[in-house]
């Protein structure tokens, strides 16, 4: 006898009883790995604001600027390896958990996703050059295609603005309760409204 297929989710939405670690984290977990998500994005960018603060507030030459974890481990301004590694993984976050996003919400998640795409490229150019030694059209330092145009504190601050606002805008979105959604979200993130007022 032929088992029959498992049910299909609303268009955009993780299949609701899936096995599989993507699925399970685009189900029952989505809400719990949105918020840790979350947190290591805009704890991130908070440290890039904090650079640009220490530079444009304080005064501190650019070298001097790391954010806060920067003054206490360098390296973790220096090394591109550290900047590529959390590319990817912001990234991989966005791809891995935008499949319980539907409507308007995923618009704005894929939004952030494909700028994220281009920002993990920009690192990758980065850590080509510092491990070739061989840097764009002749820099002394590593250097990607837009920071041609704008400084690195600058420029990376902007990345993460871009990536993190059209985030957050999709999270708001998506814990929005839609009782005539045509495509409900396989997750439970969804807030109901704790009262109902009958029309009349």
């Amino acid at each position: 006898m032929p088992v029959p297929p498992p049910p299909s989710a609303p268009d955009g939405a993780a299949p609701p009883n899936g096995s599989t670690v993507v699925a399970a984290l685009n189900a029952r977990h989505h809400r719990v790995a949105l918020l840790l998500f979350a947190a290591i994005v805009v704890a991130h960018w908070a440290e890039h604001l904090a650079q640009a603060f220490q530079i444009y507030a304080f005064g501190w030459s650019r070298p001097a600027a790391g954010g806060a974890l920067g003054l206490v481990w360098p390296w973790l301004v220096s090394s591109e390896w550290m900047h590529y590694g959390y590319a990817v993984i912001m990234l991989g976050g966005l791809v891995v958990l935008r499949h319980a996003f539907t409507g308007t919400s995923r618009t704005w998640w894929n939004a952030a996703m494909w700028i994220q795409a281009w920002h993990h490229v920009e690192h990758l150019l980065l850590l080509v050059q510092a491990s070739t030694g061989a840097y764009l059209l002749g820099a002394s330092a590593p250097t990607s295609v837009a920071q041609l145009i704008i400084p690195r504190v600058e420029l990376h601050l902007f990345y993460n603005t871009v990536v993190t606002v059209p985030m957050v805008v999709a999270m708001v979105l998506h814990r929005r309760y839609r009782p005539m959604a045509t495509a409900e979200p396989a997750c439970g993130c969804a807030t109901r409204p704790r009262f109902a007022f009958a029309g009349g």
